[in-house]
């Protein structure tokens, strides 16, 4: 009947409300959370950093077929999803992981440039990585609300951060780029956001992060900002969650869907003046 179908939009208008409601409670208690963790009176974003690898390209699993390739050439044993769980540090940790492993011992200055030079060289004869999907969508929302667009990643991968400029034109300024060659700690020491922070003469509670990897989040966390997960990797949301990411989206898309509510929701834990 008509009434039937009628009392069934009602029901699901009903629940699609509800969901919508928990959903915004989540991000309320999230930023309250984070709020009395680190002593801070309000959360006020005037920029956003965002990672590299696995959030603006899809990327991750080219550096984990390169790596994977690079370590059987020189004999050094890795594990099979070690380039996404030690994604964001340097080259120097991620070699010196497998030397210590392999050969108990750590890489000489000759041994890291040969065996870096030789990811590189494979990483560049792949195919381009593309632009994770939602990141263009989430990068033009951001820029829309008058938030400074930041990259702060733990590549010094010269191909793809010259392809920022082309992949995303007119939205990073060159200074608001920090990789590996701005820092000596990588993450998940708290440097390389430290860096950010220092660049764009901001507080930790006046920006978020978008991160995609644990030791990216926990760098992140460290450095005492808001910090927004993106599961775009083979890894269980648990990795992400237990370095302390304040909010959690299977993709890029789905953040970019709730950007709107994110801002509503920070906009409602903002102290009453």
């Amino acid at each position: 009947s008509t009434s039937g179908i009628a009392g069934g939009r009602d029901r699901g208008k009903t629940q699609g409300d509800a969901a919508q409601v928990r959903m915004m409670n989540d991000y309320i208690q999230a930023i309250q959370n984070y709020l009395k963790d680190h002593g801070f009176e309000q959360l006020a974003p005037e920029a956003v950093l965002f990672d590299m690898d696995g959030v603006l390209f899809d990327s991750m699993r080219l550096h984990n077929e390169s790596w994977q390739a690079t370590a059987a050439a020189y004999n050094l044993e890795m594990l099979p999803d070690e380039p996404y769980t030690l994604e964001g540090c340097t080259s120097t940790l991620m070699i010196n992981t497998l030397m210590k492993r392999t050969h108990q011992r750590q890489a000489t200055p000759e041994e890291l440039e040969t065996i870096y030079t030789e990811k590189r060289r494979r990483f560049n004869v792949l195919p381009r990585p593309k632009r994770m999907p939602g990141a263009a969508e989430m990068l033009e929302k951001v820029g829309r609300d008058g938030l400074q667009r930041v990259v702060v990643t733990g590549s010094g991968q010269r191909s793809l951060l010259d392809r920022l400029q082309t992949a995303f034109p007119n939205v990073f300024r060159a200074d608001l780029i920090v990789s590996s060659k701005d820092y000596t700690q990588g993450k998940p020491a708290p440097d390389p956001y430290l860096c950010g922070l220092k660049r764009t003469s901001l507080q930790p509670n006046q920006a978020l992060v978008v991160e995609n990897a644990p030791l990216g989040v926990e760098a992140a966390v460290k450095a005492g900002i808001f910090t927004i997960a993106v599961n775009t990797g083979p890894l269980p949301d648990e990795a992400l969650r237990e370095r302390g990411a304040d909010l959690l989206f299977p993709s890029m898309q789905a953040l970019a869907t709730h950007w709107e509510e994110i801002r509503a929701a920070i906009a409602t834990c903002a102290p009453t003046k």
